[in-house]
């Protein structure tokens, strides 16, 4: 148990992009490879920063590190660019 609180608690830099689909009345969720399910993250991007909640896997695009709903990529400001370099911990 105190190894999965250690893992969970490192952070990680990378690139992120997002996923349309169904959203749950515009809840920021995301999908990460190794993270738990139902785990909060903190995702920042130039001066933003989000929680959004572990509840899928991927992303499956080499290079990148977490993959985020709608809603959260509107909150990080990355509607346009769609592909940023982020901070998850």
């Amino acid at each position: 148990m105190i190894i999965l609180v250690a893992s969970a608690a490192q952070a990680e830099t990378g690139l992120a992009s997002y996923y349309g689909g169904r959203g749950h009345r515009g809840e920021m969720t995301c999908a990460h490879r190794t993270r738990p399910f139902g785990s909060m993250v903190t995702v920042s991007r130039a001066g933003h920063s989000i929680r959004c909640r572990i509840n899928d896997r991927g992303p499956f695009v080499r290079g990148r590190v977490i993959d985020v709903s709608i809603s959260a990529a509107r909150a990080l400001g990355m509607m346009r660019s769609g592909v940023v370099r982020v901070s998850v911990e």
